[in-house]
């Protein structure tokens, strides 16, 4: 039981950064339909910030930590919410007219560049960030195994929380929410109804882009080491995340992103490692065979 609720624990704590990158793959595709490939590369470029933001923090001279968390966190969202808004407006917007698959291929372009772009600028090493947050709590001792949670995972757990309850009430009860919601349901009937459509799709990859900085600071402070390829893969799981709750659902998003940080959680701990990602990607077939729409996901009705 104490080795079950310890995998349970770390499974949280990595869903909870897959969901975060997954609600950005949601809300895209559900105000235009199509799948922003590059929001991978987006979380990982929130993640060099974060570490650029620390260093600088440092030689400034602060280094109280709450403090830097905050400075951290507010400047890697202002600046990667900026790489967000860059992709929509070179990638996306000129594109939008277009057949459905020229997006898709852009964005896959703006993916690759984007990786050779920050592998340019900080070189392909891995940068390690040493421990900011640390200590922790003991749950629990049966023999030689103790349950822990440590700091850094209570933060990613409530950061999570409150920012899923500021995004759940910007959606219900701003007009940008409501724009959103228009843009969802009818791109064209919204314009004609006095909606900015552009702006309201570029507010949509700012938003995105800046839950996936937090994601990118979350990672840094957990795993302590990033590198210009961590968005590729983490950006293939939080596909798969909004896939498995139903693409377009941002709670699909965020269980989907539970749901698959369990998985590998639990498959790591009572299993093999090496095949953690099999069955992850194993039950999303399951799944999306006898659910095609997803866990949360509602048929896509066709627009006359």
């Amino acid at each position: 039981m104490y080795y079950f609720l310890q995998q349970l624990i770390n499974g949280l704590t990595l869903g909870a950064m897959y969901g975060l990158i997954a609600i950005g793959y949601s809300m895209v595709y559900g105000i235009i339909g199509m799948i922003n490939f590059a929001h991978g590369e987006i979380y990982m470029i929130g993640a060099f910030i974060s570490i650029i933001s620390f260093l600088l923090l440092g030689v400034l001279g602060i280094t109280w930590v709450p403090l830097a968390l905050l400075m951290v966190l507010i400047l890697a969202m202002i600046f990667t919410a900026t790489y967000g808004w860059a992709v929509e407006r070179l990638a996306y917007r000129p594109l939008r007219g277009s057949f459905r698959l020229a997006p898709l291929i852009s964005a896959i372009g703006m993916s690759i560049f984007l990786q050779n772009y920050v592998q340019i600028l900080q070189g392909a090493n891995v940068k390690p960030l040493p421990p900011v947050i640390t200590g922790g709590y003991v749950l629990g001792t049966e023999g030689n195994f103790t349950v822990q949670i440590s700091n850094i995972q209570i933060m990613i757990m409530l950061l999570t929380v409150v920012l899923m309850v500021i995004f759940s009430i910007i959606i219900a009860k701003t007009p940008l929410g409501r724009a959103q919601r228009a843009c969802e349901q009818d791109l064209g009937m919204a314009a004609l109804c006095g909606v900015n459509v552009d702006r309201t799709i570029s507010l949509t990859f700012v938003m995105g882009a800046a839950l996936a900085a937090v994601a990118g600071l979350m990672a840094t402070l957990y795993y302590g080491v990033i590198d210009f390829f961590i968005g590729f893969l983490a950006g293939i799981k939080a596909f798969t995340a909004a896939v498995l709750g139903g693409i377009g659902s941002i709670p699909g998003a965020m269980l989907g992103g539970l749901l698959l940080g369990l998985v590998e959680a639990f498959w790591s701990g009572y299993f093999t490692t090496e095949y953690k990602d099999v069955a992850a990607f194993s039950i999303l077939v399951i799944v999306l065979i006898f659910l095609p729409t997803g866990l949360l996901g509602k048929p896509e009705i066709e627009k006359v």
